[in-house]
């Protein structure tokens, strides 16, 4: 059983924007090595982000640009099955290879959130975060530290193979069937509700700002990959999408109400992921 798991931690909404990479390798099912990096991302930490991971400029000063680790992760995850939970972090290490111009990454990618729904029923349609299934499965550990998510992501991982009895090579052919098998397909009617098989199902997601495309196209790509499409914030609100060029804060321009209203609710406590909308189309790419 021979895998690496992966977290990383961002700036701001934009998700190349990395300031810290955590890792761990494990060889014959069992830890060989960690590394862990504070990354400067050469880009402003929103006080949104610094309040959920507490990284900031001070934490990075004098720690490596994102090109400067690149041949690092290159020994890790090249030719390598790389765990990580849900698309996220694969996405923002894809953003960060492409914002360097530097070549691809060869890597074969697993999302133990997948794994998990098809596992554990309780966690099939809610509750699939990392936090929370690693609570059930009684592991603790410290949020938000990429190292201590990817150990948690690799726990997770590893006891899903435990429960089901799939090894790692079975789980690439898992994840893309049904979480449950046996059920029956209903018919495609055309609803703004999440497909309960895409990999975000249990997502709610709320659009702001100008997007490239329309809006209505933006929400169809959005439930196709299992999110919960919403026209405004509310407390079950888990992704806002902000069109690039409102992502920027630029001299005279405010953020919108939704973008204010999730701010606050992320102050009191709410997961709520902000990404722009380029990110949002590479996240639909990699979750199909």
């Amino acid at each position: 059983m021979d895998f690496v798991a992966i977290d990383v931690e961002t700036a701001n909404a934009d998700m190349a924007s990395i300031c810290q990479i955590g890792l761990v390798k494990y060889v014959n099912g069992v830890l060989s090595d960690e590394w862990k990096t504070y990354i400067n991302p050469e880009d402003y930490f929103d006080e949104i982000n610094v309040s959920i991971h507490g990284i900031d400029e001070s934490a990075v000063s004098g720690a490596p640009i994102f090109s400067k680790v690149i041949n690092t992760l290159r020994t890790y995850l090249d030719d390598a099955v790389v765990v990580c939970h849900t698309h996220f972090d694969r996405v923002a290490i894809q953003q960060a290879v492409r914002r360097y111009h530097a070549p691809e990454l060869h890597s074969l990618w697993l999302d133990s959130a997948r794994v998990v729904r098809r596992t554990w029923k309780e966690y099939a349609w809610k509750g699939y975060g990392l936090y929370n299934v690693c609570k059930g499965l009684g592991y603790d550990f410290k949020q938000h530290d990429a190292l201590e998510d990817a150990k948690a992501a690799a726990y997770v991982f590893i006891a899903a193979i435990k429960q089901s009895g799939i090894g790692i090579d079975g789980w690439f052919d898992r994840v893309r069937q049904p979480i449950d098998p046996m059920a029956s397909s209903s018919g495609s009617a055309v609803k703004r509700e999440g497909n309960t098989e895409g990999p975000l199902y249990g997502e709610a997601i709320v659009f702001t700002g100008k997007l490239e495309m329309p809006r209505s196209k933006a929400a169809d790509l959005a439930a196709s990959i299992g999110c919960q499409v919403e026209p405004e914030v509310t407390k079950k609100t888990t992704i806002l999408v902000v069109g690039d060029q409102d992502i920027k804060r630029l001299a005279g321009q405010e953020k919108s109400s939704k973008h204010r209203k999730v701010e606050e609710l992320i102050k009191k406590g709410s997961p709520i992921k902000i990404i722009k909308e380029s990110d949002f189309m590479e996240l639909v790419e990699q979750s199909r």
